[in-house]
């Protein structure tokens, strides 16, 4: 009897410890209160920032960790560094960092910081603020970290900055001091070098005072339209502007992992209401050229929502600003920054693409550092998709093809086919060129979502996409939430192809080894030569016209896809086990009933040689 309890109690203090182990993910959560007094001639700014800051791990907190970005840029610093030093640099910035002055350069400085009331302990290092708390924060607790600290613009180079290439004065983002992430894998205080974002979730109340004659837009709610002007007021309300040179505008947002907002004397300002009540904003520079691809942008990207919406999820708030400015296209919670003077084409492109990252970096909040793939290229493969559907709508240029994905396939191959491919687990400021880093995030990370389609099916797929996006929404997913919701919905083991796919640089090739008759029978004999394994879609087509897809399932899926067409014979043939180099399929038909063998006859897979794909049989 004692023995029977004792085990019992074991049993149940293993349970409890597994049950801990496996606790559901929590999320930290800021509150930012900050007003902001902004010197237009000297470029600089002073600011109070108020921030409730949530701890909702299980963990005690005894520092806190902020990222002075605009630290990054003065000569020296490790963004500069890296960029003088590293074989491709990217071209906007180059050496220039090195080469600015004292009143040209980027800088963050906090003065006082206090928790509760009490000082804190902080040193500066580099585009890190680390901060010893005045008294530990526990588990489901708050407190309240309250700092004053002054800014300098930089010339713009990369992202932020001001006085940009295409003319707009101020581009600010990264602006702030900016409290780092702490989730289940810790504090996230990586050094700004340039790459990609990861932010807490939480609210922002930001008051700025600039010059009356800048127009302001960015993230957030405009809380007093009727003080501001400059098209911002609603018809028939009244402009009651307070004296003085300056305007002060107050913005809110909620559910947002960080603030932009940009400025500028000569923006013109044009909106849409869409039929469910979001506002679009339009903030651009006239120029010949240009202002009428800008006044066509609002209908483009009207019908772009009704397509995404529908496809990948619904939009979260009820406001989206195009704003002109930056040096490219970068998107932030609720607008994006897209440099001017585009032709329709590219403006309608850069749009959507930013657009799109208000789904997977926006919404979802993927640490993009670590997993720069599951946002850039979700969004890649998202913007595929959206302008194929625009190109049926007569709304983007060029006719509707079969797989618009074909460029992101192109890319990833024409990459995976030199040495300089680098796996998708590094960290995104750690890659040892710019291209192996762009080209796995953006055409890899493109094609890891087109091939899951591929592996599990159409239908299948697009509803695994919106489970995912429904169920990691506002939550951080990472590569092993991605996969299980595939694998929920689709039945199928999919552990190994995150692994190969994203933890090395095994690539695809398989091929027609031999086809031989034998009485009524033909065999098929298929290769694999990379280290890569993946199921195959075999289509054979016969002499009478008919046509059949063989789908060899791999044996470590246990299952396979169901049909995909219909009105195609669709036969699911013995698994092939991916320690076999080679498979032999026997087809109940002669030799010369057979026409064509084709692997993979819809180009989802991507093999890195398709030579070897193909025969024709007479």
């Amino acid at each position: 009897m004692k023995y029977t309890t004792i085990l019992l109690v074991l049993c149940l203090f293993s349970m409890s410890t597994l049950t801990n182990a496996q606790a559901d993910r929590w999320q930290q959560r800021a509150e930012y209160q900050m007003d902001i007094d902004f010197d237009v001639e000297k470029h600089q700014f002073s600011g109070s920032q108020e921030l409730t800051y949530y701890n909702n791990s299980p963990d005690t907190l005894d520092r806190v960790f902020y990222h002075l970005y605009f630290n990054a840029f003065q000569p020296g610093s490790m963004m500069d560094t890296r960029s003088r030093t590293i074989a491709d640099p990217d071209r906007r910035v180059r050496d220039r960092i090195s080469k600015l002055s004292e009143d040209e350069i980027g800088y963050l400085r906090v003065s006082t910081l206090a928790q509760d009331g009490k000082a804190t302990t902080f040193e500066e290092v580099g585009t890190i603020l680390e901060v010893q708390l005045a008294e530990p924060l526990l588990p489901n607790s708050k407190t309240v970290l309250s700092m004053e600290f002054t800014g300098q613009v930089p010339i713009q180079i990369r992202r932020s900055g001001r006085d940009s290439e295409g003319g707009i004065a101020y581009s600010m983002a990264q602006w702030y001091p900016k409290l780092s992430e702490y989730d289940y894998q810790g504090w996230h205080a990586n050094p700004y070098i340039g790459r990609e974002f990861y932010g807490v979730w939480g609210d922002f109340d930001v008051t700025l005072s600039i010059h009356k004659d800048y127009m302001v837009a960015g993230t957030g709610y405009l809380q007093n339209p009727q003080e501001i002007g400059h098209g911002y007021e609603k018809e028939g309300q009244r402009v009651n502007r307070p004296d003085g040179d300056k305007l002060h505008w107050h913005f809110k947002a909620n559910d947002v992992h960080d603030f932009m907002w940009a400025a500028d004397p000569d923006y013109r300002h044009i909106t849409k209401t869409r039929a469910n009540g979001t506002e679009l904003h339009f903030f651009f520079q006239p120029r010949q050229g240009a202002t009428e691809n800008w006044e066509k942008l609002p209908e483009v990207m009207d019908e772009a929502f009704n397509y995404i919406n529908k496809n990948f999820g619904q939009y979260h708030h009820k406001k989206y600003s195009f704003i002109e400015g930056g040096d490219g296209g970068m998107e932030y919670p609720m607008a994006t920054l897209i440099t001017g003077g585009r032709s329709m084409t590219g403006l309608a492109s850069v749009s959507i693409h930013e657009l799109m990252h208000s789904w997977y970096q926006m919404m979802l909040g993927t640490n993009e550092s670590l997993y720069a793939w599951m946002d850039e290229g979700f969004t890649s493969y998202a913007s595929n998709r959206v302008k194929n559907y625009l190109r049926g709508k007569g709304l983007y240029s060029g006719e509707v093809v079969d797989n618009p994905h074909t460029g992101s396939y192109n890319g990833y191959i024409s990459l995976a086919r030199t040495p300089q491919e680098e796996a998708l687990s590094i960290h995104s400021d750690h890659y040892i060129t710019n291209r192996a880093y762009s080209t796995g995030a953006y055409s890899k990370g493109a094609v890891f979502l087109h091939q899951m389609e591929y592996i599990v099916g159409k239908e299948v797929f697009d509803r695994a996409l919106l489970r995912y996006f429904y169920t990691w929404k506002l939550k951080h997913p990472n590569a092993n939430d991605a996969i299980r919701i595939f694998e929920k919905e689709s039945g199928l083991e999919l552990d190994w192809y995150r692994e190969y796919w994203v933890n090395t640089t095994h690539d695809i090739d398989y091929g027609i080894r031999r086809v031989a008759g034998m009485d009524n029978q033909t065999i098929i004999t298929l290769e694999r030569k990379g280290l890569l394994p993946m199921p195959i879609d075999l289509e054979i087509s016969y002499a009478d016209g008919s046509k059949e897809l063989i789908n060899i399932p791999l044996r470590m899926m246990r299952g396979n896809k169901a049909a995909e067409d219909s009105a195609v014979k669709y036969t699911v043939a013995e698994d092939w086990p991916w320690t076999h180099p080679t498979y032999e399929l026997k087809i109940n038909k002669s030799r010369k009933e057979i026409r064509k063998i084709e692997i993979d006859p819809t180009k989802r897979l991507a093999d890195i040689d398709e030579q070897n794909n193909t025969l024709n049989l007479k």
